[in-house]
């Protein structure tokens, strides 16, 4: 019966390099560590500029549409003149008046 070599994964088990490779690897790893980190940094910053830059282009959005929601809001409100004129439109050979109202009703 053979051994799995992938048996026993465990930290006790694990073969460790002798000699001049040891402090090689290790100095490898610390340099990939760095690298990883320095790389995580940098892209930390940019995901940083990128949400700032979404934000300001959201903030900009919504001033915009305040202002185009006060313009609409002044544009309807309308007060009634005070001369009574009110419109009216040819039909034919008469005059059709729209929104004509008694005053002492």
């Amino acid at each position: 019966m053979t051994q799995d070599p992938f048996a026993t994964l465990g930290f006790q088990n694990r073969r460790r390099p002798q000699g001049l490779l040891a402090p090689i690897l290790w100095l490898g790893g610390v340099i990939a560590t760095l690298a990883a980190l320095a790389l995580g940094a940098v892209l930390a910053v940019f995901t940083a500029a990128a949400v700032a830059v979404i934000a300001l282009f959201a903030s900009v959005l919504i001033f915009f549409a305040g202002l185009a929601m006060r313009a609409r809001r002044r544009a309807t409100v309308r007060t009634r003149r005070s001369d009574d004129v009110i419109e009216a439109q040819k039909v034919g050979d008469t005059w059709v008046a729209y929104g004509w109202e008694r005053p002492q009703r």
